[in-house]
């Protein structure tokens, strides 16, 4: 009769290793997959917080127009005004000097009592010649002190302004540069997004703010517009002409602008003057109110609550405007965005 052996079990020690092996397989398979084929991220996601972002960024960009304007304002009332201390410091030299002057005189004139110098003076008529001299050099003594006094009351009153407004200028330079890096922040948090991407999606993203005419597409023929009047007309001509050009923010011209910054440019060479930001801007001129069918080619359309971007009417229902960063000056629809308020200069 044959027998039956049972098979020897394998030891725990050999299905340890066993186990062992195939779980480092499985993920040794895994992480080449993942290798092989990386997870594509979803393109309207990328594009939603990417747009937030950008808006951001131009709200942040706005505040840096601000705090430089108000910079350049401060740092050249701090330059007048130490300019007119030195100068009051001078005058109030010159004043103690002459003061000094007049009372050497009188002290070296004056030494003998007047009644006794006039007894006997040989020459009684020339004393009282002096004797009036004396009287004159006193009053002016007086008036030269007077004006020392108030030389000097408004010589501190100027050093205090000028402290102050250096104060002002110190805190107005952190503000920027806090807004500056805040941009700064919000672009490389945006890049960083956007480099996960392909370039197609990328160019997709960044100029897919509503727009027309990039750099590569038909720019709106100022002919076809109904006419400007006025300074609105060189303005309006002069926005269109920067068809194409890049968006770059803090930029004023000629060849990079932001939003706020090509309103600047633009009415400049009408010979207007406009405020930096969007949210002055907002402030400037006439009220149209918020009806765009009430504009005319010109007119300042300010967009958001809180007035971060605008745009300048030129007639058909559209607006040309720097958008954003990584797009160019372009045309959109006037009411693409929501309007805050539209301002006639």
């Amino acid at each position: 009769m044959a027998s039956h052996r049972r098979p020897k079990q394998p030891s725990r020690a050999r299905i340890s290793v066993f186990t062992a092996a195939a779980a480092t397989a499985v993920a040794l398979t895994a992480q080449a997959s993942a290798h092989a084929a990386p997870a594509q991220p979803n393109k309207d996601e990328v594009k939603a917080q990417v747009d937030k972002l950008l808006e951001e960024q131009e709200q942040s960009a706005e505040k840096y127009n601000g705090a430089k304007e108000r910079a350049d304002q401060l740092r050249k009332q701090a330059d007048d005004l130490q300019d007119q201390v030195a100068r009051g410091q001078e005058q109030l030299t010159e004043l103690a000097s002459g003061l000094a002057a007049v009372a050497g005189d009188q002290y070296r004139q004056g030494g003998v009592d007047p009644s006794m110098q006039l007894m006997l003076s040989s020459d009684p008529d020339h004393y009282l010649t002096q004797a009036t001299s004396f009287g004159q050099a006193a009053s002016t003594q007086a008036e030269t002190l007077k004006s020392l006094k108030d030389q000097q009351r408004r010589l501190d009153q100027q050093k205090q302004e000028a402290a102050q407004v250096l104060h002002e200028l110190d805190s107005q330079t952190q503000a920027l540069n806090d807004a500056k890096n805040d941009v700064q922040s919000k672009l490389a948090e945006a890049q960083k997004l956007l480099s996960k991407l392909n370039a197609a999606d990328r160019a997709a993203i960044l100029q897919g703010s509503g727009g027309t005419a990039s750099r590569s597409a038909d720019r709106i023929d100022p002919k076809s517009l109904p006419p400007a009047s006025g300074y609105a007309a060189t303005a309006v001509a002069a926005a269109l002409s920067k068809q194409g050009s890049a968006y770059v923010w803090g930029a004023t011209g000629s060849s990079t602008f932001d939003c706020s910054g090509l309103m600047v440019w633009a009415y400049k060479q009408a010979g207007v003057s406009l405020p930096r930001t969007s949210q002055s801007q907002g402030s400037y001129g006439t009220s149209v109110g918020t009806d765009w069918h009430n504009a005319q080619p010109g007119d300042l359309v300010v967009y958001y609550g809180d007035r971060h971007h605008v745009g300048m009417y030129i007639g058909n229902g559209l607006v040309v405007h720097a958008p954003r960063t990584g797009d160019v000056v372009k045309t959109m629809k006037v009411d693409t965005l929501p309007i805050s308020t539209i301002r006639r200069v």
